[in-house]
């Protein structure tokens, strides 16, 4: 079934974030760096996609989030969490970092009240302002006061040292990327310039950053990248990391997203990358299209997670499915426990479906991965089951 038609409304804000982007192609001489066209179709304030009023997430936006379905994932989250946040003592905080509708910040205030292991501060650090105010009012209606209390929003990271668990769902793959090409055997950086009514690729030599990147996987991998072998890689991931954990002294961070390993990343088969954008639940190829109102993704390198982790000083606690990580920390328990307080069996079989939802290998079970990291702090028996670290 073809897309209903774009509103007026909608053309005319993607029309003003398109008119802002020439002029930043203007002012740089004709083409930006991709990852800056991302950057502003994203999160340019009052226009980029997450930054202006169109719904996002759900069956009336354009992608459905784990934490969308129900309350699920981050009841089994937060079982995974509860351990490390006890451990930690009264004052332990937990840092969610993008924080969506709030479903996951609800869900999972709840399964840490019940599990006693509610932190003494539940942070959100939300870059877009319109986010920000629909979880600021969903989370008023359903948290208690007590709770609700406990729940602030930063500008930037914690600015103090602090004790406690970060956790990010669905982050690093709308974090803006730079995209790379091979020609004659060496790395040039994908921009884009505006023509004929559109913006398009162009290519240009890559900045020393970039091009020891890719030097770096390219050895890691054993052979050159193939002429015209195109993608996506992050050199800033590791300072990006460093900077959302700021001062953590002692704690875990939890990261689940969907990707792969380097090795299946760089696939040469995959030889276009994994750039793709979402539009009304349907994957879109053309992701300089629709400015405003298309997400924009690209898959997690989790072995880059891996390093970038191990680099910034924590220890590396395991790695594995979104499926494995789920049934490893409580899900059939959790089930069974919102089952028995289900209205009707109508329920009951929404609830069924939501954890086939969250663990089908041909869904989000394999294509969403778990990772974790710890300092001063047990977090390893989170990823007991499905371990997938020899592939990293």
């Amino acid at each position: 079934m073809p897309d209903s038609p774009l509103s007026d409304e909608a053309l005319a804000h993607s029309a003003r974030l398109q008119a802002l982007i020439r002029e930043q192609i203007a002012a740089a001489g004709g083409a930006i760096p991709f990852w800056r066209f991302m950057e502003l179709a994203l999160y340019a304030p009052g226009l980029g996609y997450y930054s202006a009023g169109a719904t996002k997430f759900g069956e009336a936006g354009d992608f459905v989030t784990a934490p969308e379905l129900g309350p699920l994932f981050a009841g089994c989250v937060a079982q995974a969490l509860a351990p490390v946040l006890r451990e930690l003592g009264k004052d332990a905080r937990l840092l969610e970092i993008g924080a969506g509708s709030g479903r996951f910040a609800e869900h999972a205030i709840a399964r840490l009240l019940e599990l006693d292991a509610m932190p003494a501060r539940y942070a959100i650090l939300e870059p877009s302002a319109d986010l920000r105010q629909r979880q600021r009012e969903h989370l008023s209606r359903c948290l208690a006061p007590p709770a609700f209390d406990r729940v602030e929003w930063l500008d930037g990271p914690m600015p103090d040292d602090w004790n406690g668990v970060l956790f990010a769902n669905e982050v690093i793959d709308a974090l803006p990327t730079p995209r790379f090409a091979i020609r004659g055997g060496e790395v040039f950086e994908e921009h884009v310039a505006f023509d004929d009514g559109g913006f398009v690729r162009s290519e240009r030599p890559a900045d020393a950053l970039l091009a020891a990147a890719v030097r770096h996987v390219e050895r890691q991998l054993d052979a050159p990248f193939a002429e015209g072998y195109r993608s996506e890689l992050l050199p800033q991931l590791p300072y990006w990391l460093q900077a959302v954990a700021g001062g953590l002294k002692s704690g875990a961070m939890l990261f689940v997203d969907y990707g792969h390993p380097r090795r299946e990343y760089y696939d040469p088969r995959r030889g276009d990358g994994t750039l793709r954008a979402f539009h009304r639940h349907r994957v879109v190829d053309d992701v300089l299209a629709r400015v405003g109102l298309q997400d924009i993704t690209a898959s997690v390198d989790f072995t880059a997670l891996a390093e970038a982790g191990t680099g910034a000083g924590f220890e590396f606690a395991g790695y594995c499915t979104q499926a494995s990580f789920l049934i490893g920390n409580g899900l059939e328990q959790c089930l069974a426990a919102h089952e028995a307080r289900a209205a009707d069996e109508a329920a009951r079989y929404a609830l069924r479906q939501q954890a086939k939802a969250l663990t089908l290998p041909g869904g989000m079970g394999e294509r969403f991965q778990a990772m974790g990291f710890a300092r001063g702090a047990g977090f390893d028996a989170a990823f007991l089951l499905g371990d997938l670290s020899f592939r990293l």
